[in-house]
């Protein structure tokens, strides 16, 4: 399995439905630069809506940014495996509509992801993490943890002791997601979390300064 750092992880995952127009692109391109710029380790490339090209465009884009600015840095691809590795990133994230974890798993393994290629997988109950753990993903993502409107549609938050549960419950990393902020990050790496994850933290005004210094807080926490 691919390691997976051991001080918590933080997470961007993008969401360029956010800002409308033609300059979506190059926004999601700032904002990814600013937190990379910021300390933080992984960006998830969510956009589910943009055609291949500009996907692949922008994440290859985003994977040379974060090799300019730290080689720790890692970039993920939502959902699709093809963009994932055709743009030589660190790994894809699956969904609930994605590709199945088991077979993605192994044709990465026995096949054509580089080393260290990661698979994550988004969870929302714990069985849902247990089959992820058998399946061989390298983490997932567990929510919603706390309310928020993006994550709505998967049902009620699942709240701290919950997550704690899950944490407590398996080997793999689970990352915190859903309404994660500033205010009750802390509370999910006291949980058991390996991480937090999300989008408005760093995509709803935080600069490169303000994003530094919530990071450290966080990397603090061992």
């Amino acid at each position: 399995m691919p390691s997976v750092r051991d001080r918590p992880i933080v997470c961007y995952v993008t969401n360029g439905q956010g800002f409308p127009g033609a300059d979506r692109e190059h926004l999601v391109s700032d904002h990814i630069r600013r937190a990379l710029t910021g300390g933080v380790d992984w960006i998830q490339i969510r956009e589910k809506d943009i055609c291949s090209a500009q996907l692949l465009a922008l994440a290859r884009e985003s994977a040379k940014t974060a090799s300019a600015i730290s080689s720790a840095s890692r970039i993920l691809v939502n959902d699709r495996l093809d963009v994932a590795l055709a743009a030589g990133v660190a790994g894809v994230h699956l969904g609930g509509e994605s590709i199945p974890t088991e077979p993605t798993v192994h044709w990465c393994r026995a096949r054509v992801a580089p080393k260290g290629f990661l698979v994550g997988v988004s969870c929302h109950s714990l069985q849902e993490v247990r089959t992820a753990e058998s399946d061989g993903a390298d983490y997932v993502f567990f929510g919603p943890v706390f309310d928020t409107p993006s994550k709505r549609v998967f049902g009620s938050p699942q709240g701290i002791d919950r997550l704690s549960d899950v944490c407590r419950s398996v080997s793999l990393p689970v990352i915190a997601i859903g309404g994660v902020n500033g205010a009750n990050a802390v509370d999910c790496i006291r949980a058991g979390a390996k991480g937090i994850a999300a989008i408005r933290l760093f995509q709803d005004g935080n600069d490169a300064a303000a994003i530094m210094e919530f990071v450290s807080a966080i990397h603090a926490l061992r």
